[in-house]
């Protein structure tokens, strides 16, 4: 899951496009439970389409069997906290699984519910970690805890052969100047991370000694936000070694960017460009003046449609039935923040207690 994946689920699909969110287990013997919960949720899912008067029989059979197919593409040896099954007329499908809990929900809507997933993809800590190097950079996909390297968009990053000379008493590997060659070899690396975040913009841990990441610093564009650094040469270290490194370095990053929340949402409410609550969120949202959405991961909320607004109202998601509801007006709003190219953050529930579980950075 990348943003370009995720921008591209976000796209409103023909009625009646289904997610099914459900929660799993990583062990025995709770997760043999899952498959019986997840036939249950289908079941529903069936029910739910062929009461629609809206949905042709043909139709609502297609879907159901593009989410049971979506499911069999899922390896049930992958722990993880929860699924996303998502499957739209047409054939369309989708399945993920989310290293997050969730809550179990069915929505059937004119576009996927993607909060889950977008959920995953900003509270998950994902990363890059770029390890600079003479003779071999590697580049570091981060998610969660683990570490897989980056063998792809032009890493890792080998220099050509050249030969030895000496400078000063010593050989370098690099020929002429060893600064210059680096910094050309460096140039290139920087390229290649460029277009790494054009598709999935994450912090950059940078790991390397003081003369590379001087480099690095010297070339690095606007685009890279260095979350921290990793001081030393560790171009053999391993995944789990440099998972460990870098877990403390992440955690003063993320405290940081906690403070940094709160800190940007009393300046904006200086500024008046500031709105807590469900209902002025919404409605400045909807006019496309949403800058920076802060939510609460565990916030959700139907509503029905009334005349050009959704009305939200007590209950929990999908509780409500009938022409004009919304499962999760909460999901409505974040997409429709990064439609208009804002920005989400999800926070810990009860984070925002004093933001009535929801604020807004607006525009103007």
């Amino acid at each position: 899951m990348d943003a370009v994946t995720l921008s591209e689920l976000r796209k409103p699909r023909a009625y009646p496009s289904v997610s099914v969110v459900m929660p799993t287990s990583r062990r025995t013997p709770a997760n043999r439970e899952d498959p019986i919960r997840l036939r249950n949720l289908l079941a529903e899912v069936r029910r739910r389409l062929r009461e629609d008067s809206r949905v042709a029989a043909d139709t609502a059979e297609e879907v159901v069997r593009g989410l049971e197919r979506a499911a069999d593409e899922l390896d049930p040896r992958q722990g993880a906290d929860g699924l996303v099954l998502l499957a739209a007329p047409g054939g369309e499908r989708h399945a993920f699984m989310v290293d997050q809990p969730v809550d179990e929900r069915v929505i059937v809507d004119s576009g996927f519910a993607t909060r889950d997933l977008v959920a995953a993809h900003t509270r998950t800590r994902r990363y890059w970690l770029l390890v600079l190097s003479d003779h071999h950079t590697r580049l570091w996909d981060g998610r969660g805890g683990e570490l897989t390297e980056v063998t792809r968009h032009g890493f890792p990053v080998v220099p050509e052969p050249l030969d030895e000379v000496s400078e000063g008493g010593r050989k370098s590997p690099w020929g002429g100047h060893a600064d210059e060659r680096h910094r050309r070899l460096l140039r290139g690396v920087m390229a290649d991370l460029d277009a790494v975040l054009a598709r999935d913009r994450r912090p950059v841990i940078v790991a390397g000694v003081t003369r590379h990441q001087a480099f690095f610093d010297e070339l690095a564009g606007p685009k890279v936000t260095v979350a921290g650094r990793i001081d030393g040469s560790y171009e053999t270290a391993s995944a789990g070694t440099l998972a460990e490194l870098a877990r403390p370095v992440l955690q003063a990053y993320e405290d940081l960017r906690e403070v940094a929340v709160l800190a940007e949402l009393e300046a904006a409410r200086g500024l008046h460009r500031y709105a807590g609550g469900l209902q002025e969120v919404m409605r400045l949202v909807e006019e496309g003046r949403g800058e920076h959405l802060v939510v609460e991961r565990g916030y959700y909320s139907p509503a029905v449609r009334g005349e050009g607004e959704a009305v939200p109202v007590e209950g929990p998601a999908g509780s409500l039935k009938g022409d004009g509801v919304v499962d999760d007006v909460v999901d409505d709003i974040i997409e429709t923040v990064l439609e208009y190219g804002g920005e989400v953050t999800f926070v810990s529930d009860g984070f925002l207690i004093d933001h009535d579980r929801i604020a807004l950075v607006t525009r103007f």
